[in-house]
């Protein structure tokens, strides 16, 4: 009895060390309790009768703080980081009651349905003008009249670049260029041209004020509101007016739609290599990444942008911004502006899409016989992309996409899209299809000069496109007319070989 009894002193001695040492949180309760009581009881003589505390308000405390002594130590418990409070609303107009009885009703907006504007780029175009490429609110345009007006202001000729007070200001004039197509935002080109100052200094920052309202002024006329965007900062020796009147750095400059999707880069590798070969050294192409440059793509163009053929712009935040197809209208504009001067011929045209001009001519011998229009366009060539030749039957991924796919589609009567070039610098707007802005005339019968084949469906297929193989020069298939046109296969091996000098073998193991 007494081993027994000692034994049960020492468990009671255990579990009460164990308790007093290692729970601290009991403790720190047990103290909170303790001061909690007291300050109750302290409040009853302090306070008004009819703020007293009744024995179930305690027992309801104390049930609380007893809960969360039976629960996990307090320093398991973790705390919710603190919530950053919310903006505070706006002040609400109320409804009034005129002296005349009639109820005048508030109403109260709240966010924002679209932006009044979103600028992609602002580039000098000549002496005395300058152009703006952004979005703007589609149904603000259809349905109300916004303007725009422009302001130069100059920079002082010290050192410290100071802003001279005297400003010269003008009317914008807006283009929407991309045929009423647009989404929730649609393409404006806002032309600024200081027409009473035949030349503005360089040096200086360039302000659109952006007014929603009708009115002919700007600020809060016809309900609108204005806002002023510094569009362009120029530093004096930031740009050589030169440039307006040299002969330009490139001969030819590809301006590419957004690419999105997931391209294949063995169709990317194919277009690229023909294109450098038929446009030649002085060339370059600018390529717009909406989300389709994927690390395999990517691989595929690095070798040309090695090789300073390739100029590569991430737009893949444009996304936000609904506007038709991925922004193309903005992103085409946005190219010419920028390279307006750069080059002497621009192209419009997609990475399935190959130019094409006949045997004994080149492109440089096509364009100088074009050269009293400021733009031609493209009649296309389209090619089925499910059909093959039966020769080819095992031999298909070996071969390049243009190479194998040789069956043209001839179906008459029917209104095919057209690609087209341009001379920039009598350009003020764009398209995807061709211009509306031009400035000179403009060419369409152009067949026996130059073509584009198209290879629609093709540059998002990762995989083998060859589907069905035909030993025929004409056929019907899926209900429209086909016959065989080998016109770009018979270039597939010289560009492939100009690849291999150019660049190397790196893309060799090309992944469709």
């Amino acid at each position: 009895m007494g081993a027994n009894k000692e034994g049960g002193d020492n468990q009671k001695k255990m579990f009460v060390g164990v308790v007093w040492n290692c729970a601290a949180e009991i403790k720190i309760l047990l103290t909170a309790l303790f001061f909690l009581c007291l300050t109750i009881t302290l409040l009853q003589y302090f306070l008004p009768s009819r703020f007293s505390l009744s024995p179930s308000d305690l027992r309801l405390c104390v049930s609380s703080v007893t809960k969360l002594s039976n629960s996990e130590p307090p320093s398991l418990i973790l705390s919710p980081p603190p919530l950053k409070s919310p903006p505070p609303p706006p002040s609400l107009q109320q409804d009034e009651t005129l002296g005349n009885g009639v109820i005048k009703r508030a109403f109260n907006p709240f966010g924002s349905a679209a932006y009044n504007f979103i600028q992609m780029g602002s580039y000098r175009g000549g002496l005395n003008s300058f152009a703006i490429i952004g979005l703007s609110s589609k149904p603000l345009h259809v349905y109300g009249k916004p303007h725009y007006q422009c302001e130069w202001v100059p920079l002082s000729n010290n050192q410290s670049d100071e802003t001279v007070s005297t400003t010269i200001t003008t009317t914008g004039y807006k283009i929407l260029p991309d045929w009423g197509f647009g989404r929730v935002y649609t393409v404006v080109v806002v032309n600024c041209t200081f027409k009473d100052n035949p030349i503005i200094p360089i040096g200086g920052s360039l302000i659109l004020y952006a007014s929603t309202g009708a009115g002919g002024g700007f600020g809060d006329d016809g309900g609108g509101y204005t806002d002023r965007i510094e569009s362009l900062i120029e530093k004096h020796d930031s740009f050589n007016v030169s440039v307006f009147d040299s002969p330009p750095k490139y001969d030819y400059l590809y301006c590419g739609s957004s690419l999105y999707g997931n391209l294949s880069p063995q169709r990317v590798r194919e277009w690229i290599a023909y294109h450098v070969k038929l446009f030649g050294e002085k060339s370059h192409f600018i390529i717009h990444d909406a989300g389709g440059i994927h690390e395999d793509v990517l691989q595929v163009l690095l070798p040309w942008i090695e090789k300073g053929y390739v100029t590569l712009q991430d737009i893949r935040e444009q996304e936000r911004f609904d506007g038709y197809y991925h922004n193309q209208f903005l992103v085409v504009n946005d190219c010419l502006h920028r390279y307006r001067f750069m080059s002497k011929w621009m192209f419009f045209f997609d990475v399935d899409e190959f130019i094409y001009v006949p045997p004994k001519n080149t492109i440089g011998s096509v364009l100088e016989s074009l050269r009293d229009y400021s733009q031609f366009t493209i009649e296309q060539m389209p090619m089925i992309n499910k059909l093959c030749l039966t020769d080819d039957l095992g031999k298909a991924p070996r071969k390049w996409g243009f190479e194998k796919l040789v069956y043209r589609d001839v179906k008459r009567g029917i209104r095919r899209d057209r690609k087209y070039v341009i001379q920039p610098r009598n350009v003020f707007a764009t398209g995807v299809h061709m211009s509306q802005n031009v400035g000179g005339r403009t060419l369409h019968k152009t067949e026996r000069r130059i073509k584009y084949f198209h290879y629609h469906g093709t540059i998002a297929e990762r995989r083998e496109p060859c589907r069905n193989y035909i030993n025929s020069t004409e056929l019907n298939f899926e209900g429209a007319p086909y016959v065989l046109d080998l016109t770009m296969r018979k270039a597939a091996a010289s560009v492939k070989k100009f690849e291999l000098k150019t660049i190397g073998d790196r893309l060799q193991r090309t992944r469709q």
